[in-house]
């Protein structure tokens, strides 16, 4: 594997209004490096601000403030006025969205879904090579052209999804988001579309951010894997590093709740259940974000915030306290 970061994003905020002067603080300063060829998995709550991670990194939505490097290019940076021309990497990082349902036009055939970014880069002169591309590209994802003049309504989840994929893969991007991609599907399809994600990535060198709130999901397709917590990532390692070794109370609580398939397992399995609620991002706690719910909180994570460091090669964490934990 390739030691290149294809990716750097350092200090990443992303705040929305919310009235009254108030502003929800989805990203709250996040820092981050995805290799080239890797799959970066990115955990955490629903409302942690993992998708919003995913879009501000492609600048589907302008980052509040922070540093975005994409395989050299500086393509977002807060201190600078003018912004790069995203058309240019438009090409190179592609997102697959979590909603099949919700993200294909239903207007539109498959064909001219898959083919629609073809025509906008305007990749391929002829009508006979587009349309070889979009049967290729449909095959690709274990459909077949006779899809093409089809509607999305006439398809099921898994096989819409399918669809989404195929269209991000049509202008051969080189880095995708993945943004919980296969949620909405059932649990025998989430397989099949994982394990063919992995197949596209040997096929085609594909570089991966995949975002889910499935732990064992997540640690079956991932090099790397970010715990997020409130808009704060609170701890990054290797897959197996995290599940094995994690340090942070927060991700063993997560670990914890992974179901077991083996009852005997299961049982000598200790539960750590949080207590509480996740804090509202429109009113965080001061400090450290996850000391309402952590039964190590002092005085000291009210007053200050962790630093977000490397505790060992590779494996940074947050917290205050690892000395109690490991």
């Amino acid at each position: 594997m390739a030691e290149k970061n294809i990716l750097e994003v350092t200090d990443l905020k992303q705040y929305f209004p919310a009235g009254s002067g108030r502003v929800v603080k989805a990203v709250d300063g996040v820092s981050f490096f995805i290799r080239k060829g890797e799959t970066f998995g990115l955990v955490g709550e629903s409302g942690c601000g993992k998708t919003t991670t995913g879009r501000a990194v492609l600048r589907l939505t302008e980052p509040t403030s922070g540093k975005i490097v994409f395989d050299g290019d500086v393509i977002f940076d807060s201190g600078r006025k003018k912004q790069a021309d995203m058309l240019k990497y438009r090409r190179r990082m592609q997102i697959v969205f979590q909603d099949p349902y919700a993200s294909l036009d239903p207007r539109m055939t498959v064909g001219d879904i898959v083919g629609e970014a073809i025509d906008i880069h305007k990749l391929l002169p002829s009508k006979s090579e587009r349309r070889d591309r979009i049967i290729s590209l449909l095959e690709k994802v274990g459909l077949n052209s006779e899809h093409a003049n089809r509607f999305p309504h006439e398809f099921s989840g898994g096989q819409r999804q399918r669809v989404g994929i195929a269209r991000a893969l049509a202008v051969d991007p080189e880095f995708i988001v993945c943004d919980e991609p296969v949620s909405a599907l059932d649990v025998s399809i989430q397989a099949q579309v994982v394990n063919m994600f992995e197949e596209l990535q040997d096929d085609l060198g594909l570089t991966y951010m995949f975002i889910a709130h499935d732990l064992s999901v997540v640690n079956h397709i991932s090099d790397r894997i970010g715990v997020m917590y409130l808009g704060h990532i609170v701890e990054m390692a290797d897959g197996d590093e995290l599940i094995f070794h994690s340090m942070h109370p927060y991700t063993r609580s997560l670990i914890s709740a992974v179901p077991v398939a083996d009852p005997k397992t299961a049982r000598a399995s200790k539960r750590i259940v949080l207590q509480g609620d996740v804090p509202s991002p429109l009113n965080p706690p001061s400090g450290c974000a996850f000391r309402t719910r952590c039964p190590y909180a002092d005085e000291r994570c009210a007053a200050e915030a962790p630093e977000f460091r490397e505790q060992s090669p590779g494996h940074f964490a947050a917290c205050h306290h690892l000395d109690k934990l490991n």
